[in-house]
């Protein structure tokens, strides 16, 4: 870098010497970078292959008026991190992003909600545990377990639970019900289940059905068919007609599905397929998953910071050489932040099939994150170009849908700021909370607050308020109380240093009169502003289309019309406030119902009495099912206590 400050471009003229200095004094060495504004927010965080000479770019460029002009002129503070390769910069580089999530960094949500494919290992013994459980699972992976996936959607995850049960007829019940179990269940009638909690399969069968199932799952599906037909022949052998008839049964329906699922297998048994498509500011990122052979479905991804994070990507490198151009491409650049991402927390399949080409250090920094060799095709054959087809195709579909989505939501944006005349510069700053109260009879009652800002619902800024001290069914005093418990503090600071930018532009009451003179009541308390506050009130009939908006101010009620886009966007606000507070009621009321109904809490019934009523009933809902009469019929139960158990439970 030049030390004559006259001829530096304009872009390190506010930048202080010490830090210049530090950009000069950098190593010629593999490393992570990390800039930071003057308040100390992280602005980007980059990996180089040469620290020195990938930091200098920044300030070595004028970069003009670009974002990434901006961003460099904010930078006041750098620091660096040296490490031994680019595989471990690239690394420690994702793991920062996805724990900081800088604002100049493309992102990709944190989503650790794939679901996995179950088989409880049997620890031994002749209870429960001894016969394997198939079951859907999310959390973190037990190794004492056997587990299948991740799979793209609860729905693959599920049809191969299905198709375990149908072929291999393995149990799903949970243990305590297995214990309690004196006659099958209905998927016994149904083949879907071998019923080993009444002996009607041996441990052993049952075992060898448990290894085929994992094996079949891992891909090995003629192995398990030489298995299978071996037993059969055996069963026949030995004039165990029947027992050969159910293992011809197992062969036929493995043999449907493996003709119904013909066209997606193929020679590869686990493969992810990467495909991205970029336009308008916006990217998309397909990810479709093929696990033992079987292609199980997609998933879409939207990262956040696109233009920002290619735009500084792409600044960064100072190698502009015709080699180097395909990597520099917006489309490259945000599957490469992808795959880095995705996979720190899902382990990768031996093979990536993508759209675009990955970088040699990308794959050996997976190699050393998951231990073992990965392999990447960019320009596929056959069963492989048919996959990345399908992924890029639903790539597009899927970013076409979001852009056309996100252009009618400014508009419904645009339209509501016009109709109620809001002084908003911004459109994507306008903030909107909206209030709703629910119960069933006074029971339960919960407040909720959901939350519109950036032309989108902020699921992460809802809140629910438990409402208590008020008389059951008083919605206009849960109404007073949920508002004062929101604003309280807002109004207090508004009020201590003039700044009300925490405070929302609009708030929404899902009511009409009665509740906006509520709202209106607390905010005069409060010394905030009256045309923050507006009541959706339902139209005659209460019918769809019909609202009329209710203001606390004293202006006249507005009725926008049915095809009114501002009318739109309020009732989206307005039901998605109903919807989080119904749901929120009901969980609430359920743990209470809950709370005082499991049988160790009804007097009377003790350990013996409980343990007979869930042997005979099978369970705490097959006691919840049963009548008075049959509830009497367990030893040790009267009729008096028959009836507080079944009052306790309803």
């Amino acid at each position: 870098m030049s030390s004559d400050a006259s001829a530096a471009p304009a872009t390190t003229a506010a930048h202080p010497d010490s830090l210049l200095a530090e950009v000069a004094a950098l190593p010629a060495m593999p490393g992570v970078y990390r800039y930071f504004d003057a308040d100390g927010t992280l602005l980007y965080v980059g990996k180089a292959r040469n620290l020195k000479k990938r930091v200098s770019s920044y300030f070595q460029k004028n970069h003009g008026g670009t974002r990434i002009g901006y961003m460099v002129s904010r930078i006041v503070r750098m620091e660096t991190t040296v490490v031994r390769s680019e595989a471990e910069a690239l690394l420690l580089e994702n793991n920062l992003i996805k724990t900081l999530a800088p604002r100049f960094n493309i992102l990709f949500k944190d989503d650790k909600s794939y679901p996995y494919l179950k088989i409880t290992a049997p620890p031994g013994g002749n209870g429960a545990g001894a016969y394997g459980r198939v079951a859907y699972y999310r959390g973190a992976v037990d190794k004492r377990h056997q587990f299948f996936g991740p799979y793209p959607s609860a729905w693959a995850v599920k049809e191969s639970i299905l198709l375990l049960q149908k072929v291999f007829r393995l149990r799903t019940c949970e243990d305590t019900v297995f214990a309690n179990r004196t006659r099958p269940c209905l998927l016994y009638q149904i083949k879907r289940c071998s019923a080993p909690c009444v002996g009607h399969v041996t441990p052993q069968d049952y075992a060898n059905d448990v290894a085929n199932a994992g094996r079949f799952l891992r891909g090995d599906t003629q192995a398990v068919l030489g298995e299978l037909e071996k037993r059969m022949m055996a069963h026949a052998d030995a004039l165990a007609f029947e027992q050969a008839a159910e293992v011809r049964n197992q062969i036929t329906a493995m043999s449907k599905v493996l003709h119904q699922q013909s066209m997606d297998t193929g020679t590869d048994r686990d493969v992810d397929i990467l495909a991205v498509e970029v336009r308008g500011g916006k990217a998309c990122v397909t990810l479709a998953m093929v696990r033992g052979g079987r292609h199980l479905g997609d998933r879409a991804y939207f990262p956040a910071h696109v233009e920002d994070g290619t735009q500084a990507a792409i600044a960064a490198d100072d190698d502009a050489t015709p080699a180097l151009a395909d990597a520099l491409r917006p489309e490259a650049v945000v599957l490469e932040a992808f795959v880095a991402q995705h996979y720190i927390d899902a382990p990768p399949p031996p093979l990536l099939v993508s759209s675009e080409p990955l970088a040699p250090e990308l794959l050996e920094a997976l190699a050393q994150q998951s231990g073992k060799r990965i392999a990447a095709v960019h320009n596929p054959r056959e069963q492989r170009r048919i996959w990345l087809e399908m992924a890029q195709q639903n790539a597009g579909i899927q970013l076409a849908r979001l852009l056309a989505e996100e252009g009618s939501q400014q508009a419904r944006t645009r339209a509501l700021m016009d109709a109620l005349d809001l002084a908003v510069d911004d459109p994507d700053t306008l903030r909107i909370e909206c209030f709703d109260i629910s119960h069933t009879a006074g029971e339960a009652t919960q407040a909720s607050c959901v939350v519109f800002q950036h032309h989108k619902m902020l699921s992460a800024d809802y809140r629910r308020y438990n409402i208590d001290g008020i008389t059951p069914g008083d919605d206009y005093a849960a109404m007073r109380q949920v508002l004062l418990r929101r604003y309280s503090k807002l109004a207090e600071a508004a009020a201590n240093d003039g700044n009300d930018r925490a405070l929302p532009h609009l708030v929404l009451i899902d009511g009409g009169k009665g509740q906006v003179a509520i709202a209106r009541e607390v905010f005069e308390g409060l010394g905030l502003e009256l045309s923050r506050i507006v009541g959706v009130e339902k139209g005659e009939r209460r019918k769809v289309g019909l609202e009329e908006l209710v203001f606390a101010d004293g202006r006249e009620k507005v009725y926008l019309g049915k095809d009114s886009a501002a009318l739109m966007l309020v009732a989206q606000i307005r039901d998605e406030a109903h919807r989080f507070a119904i749901t929120g009621m009901r969980a609430r009321r359920a743990k209470v119902r809950t709370g005082g109904s499991k049988l160790e809490d009804i007097p009377g019934v003790g350990p013996k009495r409980r343990a007979r009523l869930l042997q005979r009933f099978g369970g705490i809902r097959g006691v919840a099912t049963a009548g008075v009469a049959d509830i009497a019929t367990v030893d040790g139960i009267s009729r008096e206590l028959a009836e507080d158990i079944y009052r306790a439970l309803h």
